[in-house]
């Protein structure tokens, strides 16, 4: 059984959901006021998107191999290869990009700042269901009995008190 996780504080997950949103709206007002045809905008939404699930695949793989909860290898490796892929893409493209140095810089920067948030954003969700005790034993067997709205789901175990119900 897995110790509880402390919460992380309100600040700590407003500061990360701002940068989130900052991130993720600079990176769409630059595109939005570039001077570039629709298709490249395209490309680097795409590439931003791809980032951002990537990232958080990767973040998500690894908390679960510290929790010893079975991850697939392959699912990691390719999470990690997604990341990869999003950031060389990025940068290939901005590489080829005819635009000013200082804009290929803001490109850059909010899209790392937003790779950045999105883990932090991902790793403070599981430290929140974390922190609950009465999500640890339904995070670790998800077939354990649960009530939910007066039903009892079908389980592996069965709790005397539960079963008389």
């Amino acid at each position: 059984m897995s110790k509880l996780v402390e919460a992380p504080t309100k600040a700590f997950r407003i500061a990360a959901i701002v940068a989130l949103m900052v991130g993720g709206l600079s990176y769409g007002l630059g595109l939005f006021n570039a001077d570039m045809m629709l298709n490249e905008k395209g490309y680097y939404l795409a590439v931003m998107l791809f980032g951002l699930f990537s990232a958080v695949s990767v973040q998500k793989s690894i908390r679960d191999k510290t929790e010893k909860i079975k991850t697939s290898t392959v699912y990691h490796l390719l999470s990690l290869a997604a990341a990869a892929s999003s950031i060389a893409l990025l940068s290939v493209g901005l590489y080829n990009a005819e635009l000013l140095l200082s804009e290929k810089g803001f490109f850059g920067m909010s899209f790392v700042l937003s790779l950045f948030a999105a883990i932090t954003v991902q790793k403070n969700v599981r430290d929140m269901q974390a922190s609950r005790p009465d999500t640890m034993e339904e995070q670790k067997n998800p077939h354990a009995w649960t009530k939910a709205s007066g039903e009892i789901h079908q389980t592996d175990k069965v709790d005397s008190s539960e079963s008389a119900a």
